[in-house]
């Protein structure tokens, strides 16, 4: 008989340890689901912040951005890949330039914090950041979502490349618009490395917008005039880092000695760069502006 008790005593105490263990491991899950559930509730509530929304990503600083983003320009890049290439033995051939120094760094800090970045851009988070809205639908897709023909359009990425990235990452024509016999890093020689041989006459009117120091790019170029290196300025952005096969359609700001008759290639082309951009030194701005 005392066996017998003493047996359903330890079934007892057995049975209560797995409830125990049962109910604390409910209990953690309910508080793991509870983190979960807050930490969706405050990216939800990031998400529709009205800082990622116009108007007032027009006039959000990089300070209010980075105080949540901060990361994009904390991350390191790798060393090596997981399969055990070293970034510093991929290079690109326009990262042996010489204005991509020092070592490979991240996306953003490349445009906004290293020394090139610093010299010749003046680029902001809201320069290509706009804004999405996360329930966009696609364009078009029915009678009340955005129009096929709006630029703006960006269905939930974050940058529209179309009017961002395209600016400085699209492709030199180099042989369809300015008729040379190849692309640049091919023929530059013949040119001594030199773009202002060229337009020192025409097209001097450029790089008036706010994401850009007008003067020390045209230093920038001038300097390298000597060592054959100017080029490598202007083709870093023009077309010596193109992600895209096409070439963005800059406009053409008037420049002293501006023929009046427009070329075939550039009638389509605007007259003014984008309103968000023009500076005090840009020419007139667009009528009705």
């Amino acid at each position: 008989m005392e066996n017998s008790i003493k047996w359903i005593l330890v079934a007892l105490v057995i049975l209560a340890s797995a409830w125990g263990v049962g109910a604390g491991r409910e209990a953690r899950q309910a508080a793991d689901r509870e983190r979960v559930m807050d930490l969706d509730g405050k990216l939800l509530r990031a998400s529709y912040s009205p800082l990622h929304f116009k108007p007032a990503i027009d006039t959000v600083t990089d300070e209010q951005c980075l105080a949540c983003h901060r990361e994009v320009l904390e991350d390191k890049l790798r060393v090596a890949s997981p399969a055990g290439v070293r970034a510093a033995d991929s290079l690109a051939w326009y990262q042996i330039t010489s204005t991509y120094s020092g070592e490979q760094d991240s996306f953003h800090r490349r445009h906004l914090v290293t020394p090139l970045a610093k010299q010749l851009m003046d680029l902001r988070c809201n320069t290509c950041h706009q804004g999405h809205d996360p329930r966009e639908e696609a364009q078009g897709a029915s009678a009340t979502s955005t129009p096929q023909t709006d630029a703006r359009f960006t269905l939930r990425k974050q940058v529209n490349p179309e009017a961002t990235c395209l600016k400085c990452h699209g492709q030199m024509p180099a042989k369809e618009i300015m008729g040379l016999t190849g692309p640049w890093h091919e023929v530059k020689d013949m040119f001594q490395n030199d773009c202002l041989g060229c337009h020192a006459a025409f097209r001097t009117n450029r790089h008036q917008v706010s994401y850009l120091k007008a003067d020390a790019i045209e230093d920038a170029a001038k300097a390298g005039q000597a060592t054959k290196t100017g080029a490598d300025v202007c083709y870093g952005c023009h077309g010596g880092r193109a992600w895209y096969r096409i070439s963005y359609p800059y406009a053409r700001n008037p420049w002293p000695g501006m023929p009046e008759v427009t070329p075939e290639w550039a009638r389509l082309r605007p007259r003014h760069s984008e309103i968000r951009f023009l500076t005090q030194s840009s020419n007139t701005k667009p009528a009705g502006h």
